[in-house]
């Protein structure tokens, strides 16, 4: 699974590549934030939300490599 940078920049030696936030991790702090907006979550536990929300990033990923 290609799971580069949430926030790549250009620098001055040329695309960074950090090691901060990947494209994982974006998706799925917003699909938590979608699934707590959506009223079911209030009664998950916390494990079940973050199993949740990287299930759904997983699917974004792929989805992405499938274009």
């Amino acid at each position: 699974m290609n799971n580069p940078p949430a926030f790549p920049y250009f620098g001055h030696t040329g695309w960074s590549q950090s090691a901060g936030m990947t494209l994982r991790d974006y998706f799925a702090a917003k699909a938590i934030q979608g699934i707590c907006a959506s009223g079911p979550a209030l009664e998950w536990s916390n494990d079940r939300l973050a199993a949740e929300a990287y299930a759904m990033a997983d699917k974004m990923l792929a989805a992405r490599e499938n274009k």
